[in-house]
């Protein structure tokens, strides 16, 4: 039983992959033992999104009247809501099963474990286990869980995570949040649309705290505006359950204070799954639940390799499929290049979304450039007008000497769709002046970028 490559794990990391391998001739199986796709497709980016698309649209709903539109007695079918993104989730897990079989790479189902020689022992549900090898290497892609906090035990019931928030049997009257990453914002606003009255508690200073602080202040006001209640430099210090619903007691700069809701969702980040898998055995290095890795994602021990959410860097799964080619390709002999991981978008996906990439203004301060900061706001934008999506703006950082694009802040209406340009400007090394002279479309939400460019230099038009 030899394969070329044996990928453990997949997700968006190991499912890539396997069918780059396969691409570049490689006899390839992968080992997984859930639903193909993992946590992303089944559990994670795919479902989280067809629920707030349902939110998104009660919300259009809810203000139809403000575009015309009357709508009499609309009401959520939270069951209905819940079946739609679970049908979602199982038709792109079957597109993902059709890929494995179109790229002839063999699905090993059970729990892997790395042993020494190149070799992979799969033990299926049954409890049998068969040992395979891989003459290229093997390569873990185990992704990551949520993370448990002692004082937050998640029950599952009325401590739960982001996997149980999405298929809950019935709406809470009141739910407290706790952590405002992505996951934390996303089932915050999706439950807040639905009618439930939500609290988020926040550590840092602000919400979405690895955004750039003006980003963070606007959320904090589009989230207050919409009803969610929200508390920063706050921490969940318990919360009792033995009653019929929770009481968060949670500590503040003003003292102790204690909130009474039906559920508490725990999003305080996630953990790598990288115990029992034989890393131990075969002596890979780990540091601080990490895989310890090159540039190309080779291990201490030849012929084992690690991607993903396992590996120092972003835990995004665009970031994993892209470190996973990378992996792959080099084994393969090809020219390729290390991942620039100073250029990964990253993006949150409420109303209103959020994406950047690259520096904020304080890091691009604190790096000791000279900044140019153009801002336009949505509120300017026609097509935001004519869309009834003003909150928001887009925010440019150059290097005030050479023009380099530093970094890009976007919150509003579908800029998770917009960062990309950013992304191929940056890797393409475009200055400000450039992007200013590239004619971009109107009326297009896209066009704020332009203007933020041209507000940097001051030349915009519209503001």
């Amino acid at each position: 039983m030899s394969y070329d490559i044996i990928v453990i794990g997949s997700g968006p990391g190991g499912y890539v992959t396997a069918i780059r391998a396969s691409q570049l001739g490689m006899k390839v199986a992968v080992v997984e033992k859930a639903e193909l796709g993992g946590i992303c497709l089944n559990w994670g980016c795919i479902p989280t999104k067809a629920l707030l698309k349902s939110a998104n649209v009660f919300e259009y709903i809810k203000h139809a009247s403000d575009y015309g539109i009357t709508v009499k007695d609309a009401g959520v079918d939270f069951v209905g809501i819940v079946k739609r993104s679970r049908g979602v989730a199982d038709k792109m897990s079957n597109g993902v099963t059709f890929l494995m079989k179109k790229n002839k790479i063999d699905i090993l189902k059970g729990t892997g474990k790395v042993k020494a020689g190149k070799k992979v022992a799969v033990t299926d549900d049954k409890g049998a286990t068969t040992e395979y090898s891989a003459a290229k290497g093997v390569i873990v892609a185990t992704g990551a869980r949520s993370r448990q906090l002692p004082n937050l035990p998640q029950d599952g019931k009325k401590i739960i995570g982001y996997r149980e928030a999405m298929v809950l049997p019935e709406l809470p009257k009141k739910m407290v949040v706790v952590g405002s990453g992505a996951i934390g914002s996303e089932f915050a606003y999706f439950y807040n649309t639905m009618g439930v009255d939500v609290t988020i508690v926040e550590y840092m200073p602000t919400i979405v705290p690895v955004e750039d602080e003006e980003v963070s202040k606007q959320l904090e006001r589009s989230f207050k505006k919409q009803g969610l209640k929200i508390m920063t430099e706050a921490s969940v210090e318990s919360v009792d359950t033995k009653g019929k619903g929770c009481v968060v007691s949670v500590k503040t700069k003003k003292g102790d204070e204690k909130i009474e809701c039906d559920i508490v969702l725990s999003a305080v980040g996630i953990e790598t799954n990288i115990q029992g898998i034989g890393l131990e055995d075969v002596g890979i290095a780990t540091d601080k639940g990490k895989v310890l890795v090159n540039d190309f994602y080779q291990t201490n021990i030849p012929g084992y390799y690690a991607i993903g959410d396992i590996v120092k860097g972003p835990a995004l799964a665009h970031v994993a499929s892209a470190e996973g080619i990378i992996c792959v390709e080099k084994i393969a002999g090809l020219h390729v290049e290390p991942l620039d991981y100073g250029n990964i978008p990253g993006c949150t996906y409420c109303s209103p979304e959020i994406a950047s990439v690259g520096m904020t203004e304080k890091a691009a301060k604190d790096a000791g450039h000279e900044i140019k900061i153009g801002k336009f706001p949505f509120s300017a934008s026609g097509k935001a007008s004519a869309a009834g999506a003003n909150d928001g703006f887009v925010k440019l950082i150059f290097d005030a000497k050479y023009g380099e694009l530093l970094g890009a802040h976007m919150i509003g209406m579908n800029v998770t769709e917009m960062i990309a340009e950013i992304v191929a400007i940056r890797k393409l090394e475009t200055t400000g002046h450039e992007l200013i002279k590239t004619v971009h479309p109107h009326p297009t939400l896209s066009e704020a970028v332009m203007e933020a460019a041209a507000a940097a230099y001051g030349e915009v038009i519209h503001l």
